[in-house]
C-alpha cells in the first residue's frame, strides 16, 4: 500500500530564528544533522536549516497557513503564490525494487525513515536557499552594471561605494560556502550507504552543484569587473591628486615670481 505525503519548503524573513519558530508552534527542535533541526509532530515533520528555511512534511495546507501566520510570514495564506519555496510530492512504496526512486516529479521511498527524510528536507532546502542567492546575484549583476558604466568618470565617493560593493560579494561567497554547507556532505552519510545515494541523487535531480559552479562563475565575474573598475578608480584618484600637486606648484611660482616682481 502506497502512503502519499507532500513536501513544502519556505525560506523565512531573514530576523526569524530558530527560537522563533519554537515559541511560535510551541515546540521544542532537535538537531539531527549539520545546520538541520527537526520536530516530529504526530505524523508530521517539521525541518529548520541555519540558511533560514523552514521545511513541513506531511502537513495539510489548512495546518501550513496557521504555522505560517504563526511565525509571522507574509501573505501565508498565498504561500504557495508568493515568497521563495518548493514542494515535493512523497510516496513510500514497499513495492519498489531499490531503496528509493527519485525524478522531477515525485520522490519514492521503499520505506519511511526519519533520517531519509530529514535528508531530503534537507537538500530540499539547500536548493530553496540557493535560488535566494542566485536571486541576489542577479541584483548585483544590475548594480555592477551600473558601476561600469560610470567607471570613466571620478568622484571622491566612488571608492567607498566599491569597497561596500565588494564586501557584500566576498558576504555573499561567505555565506554560500558556510551557511548552505553546498560543498560539505553531512557527516551522518558516512554510516549509510543508501542515505548518501539518496542525498547525491536528490542533489543531482536539484541541479545543487551546476547552480553552485554558475553562481560563484558570476561571482568571480563581478568581481574581476569590480576589481578593473578600482583600478581605474585609483588611477583617476592618483591623476587627481598630481593634477591637485602640479596646480598647488603652480600657483606657488605664480606667487613666488608676483612677489619678486613686487619688491623688484
Amino acid at each position: 500500500m502506497k502512503r502519499k505525503m507532500e513536501l513544502f519548503s519556505f525560506y523565512l524573513p531573514e530576523n526569524t530564528s530558530l527560537g522563533d519558530i519554537e515559541n511560535a508552534l510551541d515546540i521544542t527542535m532537535k538537531k539531527r544533522i549539520e545546520a538541520t533541526y527537526y520536530a516530529e509532530i504526530g505524523d508530521t515533520i517539521l525541518t529548520y536549516t541555519q540558511f533560514n528555511v523552514l521545511t513541513m512534511i506531511n502537513f495539510k495546507r489548512e495546518d501550513i497557513i496557521n504555522a505560517l501566520s504563526a511565525i509571522g510570514l507574509d501573505e501565508a495564506e498565498d504561500f504557495d503564490k508568493a515568497g521563495f519555496y518548493q514542494e515535493y510530492p512523497l510516496v513510500i512504496d514497499a513495492g519498489i525494487s531499490q531503496a528509493f526512486l527519485i525524478n522531477n516529479d515525485v520522490i519514492t521511498l521503499k520505506e519511511y525513515s526519519l533520517t531519509s527524510m530529514i535528508i531530503i528536507a534537507h537538500v530540499i532546502s539547500q536548493s530553496v536557499a540557493l535560488e535566494i542567492y542566485e536571486k541576489k546575484l542577479a541584483e548585483h549583476y544590475e548594480k555592477s552594471r551600473d558601476l561600469l558604466d560610470a567607471s570613466d568618470t571620478f568622484s571622491i565617493f566612488k571608492r567607498t561605494r566599491l569597497a561596500r560593493f565588494a564586501k557584500q560579494l566576498v558576504l555573499i561567497r561567505h555565506d554560500m560556502l558556510i551557511e548552505l554547507q553546498l560543498l560539505d556532505k553531512p557527516n551522518i552519510l558516512w554510516d549509510n550507504e543508501d542515505v548518501e545515494m539518496l542525498y547525491n541523487r536528490l542533489a543531482s535531480i536539484l541541479e545543487l552543484k551546476d547552480r553552485f559552479d554558475i553562481v560563484e562563475y558570476k561571482l568571480n565575474s563581478i568581481k574581476d569587473d569590480i576589481v578593473m573598475v578600482m583600478d581605474l578608480t585609483n588611477h583617476n584618484h592618483s591623476s587627481f591628486l598630481e593634477w591637485i600637486i602640479i596646480i598647488l606648484i603652480g600657483i606657488e611660482i605664480v606667487m613666488g615670481l608676483f612677489e619678486l616682481f613686487v619688491h623688484s
